[in-house]
């Protein structure tokens, strides 16, 4: 079996969060996205949220986030960076 490759972002939003120390961490929907968001920043992190805008269907495939604004939701990469007082991830748990 062959590993999936992955295409690196080197321009736009997402390649210039990277060049500022950013870390993306997931794309997640609603209520989800709000809570690891606030999670983050409860550890002491800087979060980014950007959301991702639900096109009408077309050349790309939009069937995760179909629901979009007409069924109220709401979907979006989170980017997280240490903030000053981010607190070290010792935990047995990570």
């Amino acid at each position: 079996m062959e590993p999936i490759r992955l295409r690196l972002v080197k321009g736009g939003q997402e390649g210039q969060l990277l060049s500022e120390g950013w870390t993306k961490q997931t794309t997640i929907g609603e209520p989800r996205l709000s809570e690891i968001a606030e999670n983050y920043r409860n550890m002491g992190y800087e979060v980014c949220v950007i959301d991702h805008p639900v096109e009408p269907s077309g050349d790309g495939c939009n069937t995760c986030f179909s629901a979009g604004p007409t069924g109220g939701e709401k979907s979006g990469d989170i980017f997280t960076r240490p903030g000053t007082n981010a607190k070290a991830l010792q935990d047995d748990l990570y």
